[in-house]
């Protein structure tokens, strides 16, 4: 055992890189996926090989895991696959958290542990309750359970939230002089919990993208120490893949909306609806269209840029606008995708829709590769993108989102929107894009009217 497992912690961490290297591409990620898949189960099965003991509990726990997983993973809609990657984000946390208090508990309060294993644990069990109660108040926020607008203390956030850290870390330090009584531990997996809470509810919906790919860098980084406590290899090198790639893709996601993480963190953005009607001396006046009218604009022209949003995602119309857009292209219309970093709720949300409705991967275009083509298009569909297509991020320095990179949408010639109501978005920010003189309202949902445009166009 002492040669094999090593040789097959070598080869799960191959795999796990190779793995990685294939999500950089859609027409690889199925693939790397799998890749990935087949080191863990080896990284898995080397472990395993170590068990002298528990046998029992391991297997209980294997069956439980994937019982629950197995299911909820297959049957979860793509609508909510953001809060579903949340939840299971979470529980990775949660996990390290319950692995660092099993370290305390066999080892006598850390009594002969070296003092390495002693910090990598506490921080695993600080980072791992956070991430896994934070996961959570992030999961509630996207299924709805609890309200998508920041809720937090107002000036006293941050504050509480010093304390909280400030109290955490000093039962670490007492839990880990060595015999301390497990009241300890409990209590600082208690206050990192509370701190896990009070962090994210004050953050507003429209920063939830950067929330899920941060609260999973830090999953990671807590797997990585708590790997380096248990002296597991295969951890410590998943955890520091998961910790890098999230952290990178937080730093890229936070940039895509002209945001500092620490601004994100702190919470507050969203919630401050302006509503049609107001009085604030803005012009509100929108003009509605129609099925058959928005079919005659498509139908004559020469270019069509479709930009998907949650919207689209709420109302499952992206097999209904693949079909609309191969009618189009069956017209001589060149249809375009263009796919904000931030659409949606989670990372690559849009995309991951659009593939199951097998949309081509080459028109799917990102938000810096599109954004030119906007000015010399005839017809762009805003399919319940709100905060993405604000032109006040451009053009309105009050705005709470102004400097955000957005698509350029306002530049088309003509500009439908398809939305239920005149609500605004995640953000809880009005979109000036809807008043403008080239766009044109078609209310209802989204699958049903993409389905009416469709009938109109083979008519025509």
């Amino acid at each position: 055992m002492d040669i094999i497992v090593p040789i097959l912690y070598i080869i799960s961490f191959a795999l796990f890189i190779y793995g990685l290297m294939g999500l950089t591409g859609p027409k690889t990620a199925v693939r790397g996926n799998l890749i990935a898949a087949v080191g863990m189960t080896i990284a898995v099965v080397a472990t395993l090989l170590q068990v002298e003991h528990n046998w029992v509990l391991i297997i209980v726990g294997l069956v439980v895991g994937a019982a629950l997983g197995v299911p909820s993973a297959r049957q979860v809609k793509m609508t909510a696959m953001p809060q579903m990657v949340a939840l299971f984000n979470g529980v990775g946390g949660g996990a390290v958290a319950l692995i660092a208090w099993s370290e305390f508990r066999t080892s006598d309060g850390f009594a002969t542990e070296a003092g390495y294993v002693v910090v990598a644990s506490m921080f695993a069990a600080i980072v791992g309750s956070i991430s896994f109660w934070g996961s959570l108040i992030a999961f509630g926020k996207l299924q709805e359970i609890l309200p998508g607008r920041p809720i937090g203390l107002g000036a006293a956030q941050q504050f509480v939230n010093g304390l909280l850290l400030l109290g955490a870390i000093a039962c670490a330090v007492v839990a880990g002089l060595g015999g301390a009584p497990e009241i300890w531990i409990v209590l600082l997996l208690v206050l990192a919990a509370v701190l896990g809470v009070l962090v994210v509810l004050p953050i507003g919906g429209a920063d939830m993208p950067v929330v899920i790919s941060l609260l999973n860098a830090m999953t990671g980084l807590s797997a990585a120490a708590a790997g380096l406590a248990l002296d597991n290899t295969a951890m410590i090198v998943a955890g520091m893949i998961v910790g890098a790639s999230g952290s990178i893709l937080t730093n890229l996601m936070a940039k895509a909306m002209n945001r500092s993480i620490p601004a994100i963190v702190a919470g507050g953005f969203g919630g401050t609806t302006t509503l049609p009607g107001a009085d604030d001396g803005v012009d509100r006046t929108v003009t509605s269209t129609s099925a058959a009218d928005a079919a005659v604009q498509m139908a004559y022209a020469s270019q069509v840029i479709v930009v998907p949003g949650y919207g689209m995602a709420v109302a499952q119309a992206q097999h209904a606008v693949k079909d609309m857009a191969k009618l189009l292209e069956s017209k001589g219309v060149e249809v375009k995708y263009a796919i904000h970093p931030v659409a949606g709720r989670m990372p690559g949300h849009m995309n991951v829709l659009l593939a199951e409705a097998d949309v081509s991967y080459d028109a799917l275009k990102e938000m810096d590769e599109i954004n030119d083509e906007f000015a010399r298009t005839d017809v762009t569909l805003v399919i319940g993108a709100n905060d993405v297509t604000n032109p006040a991020a451009r053009n309105d320095p009050s705005s709470p989102i102004h400097g955000m990179p957005i698509l350029n949408v306002d530049e088309s010639r003509s500009v439908i929107v398809l939305k239920r109501s005149m609500s605004s978005g995640f953000a809880g920010i009005d979109n000036p894009l809807f008043y403008a003189e080239n766009t044109s309202m078609l209310f209802g949902d989204a699958k049903k009217s993409v389905a009416e445009v469709t009938e109109e166009l083979k008519a025509l």
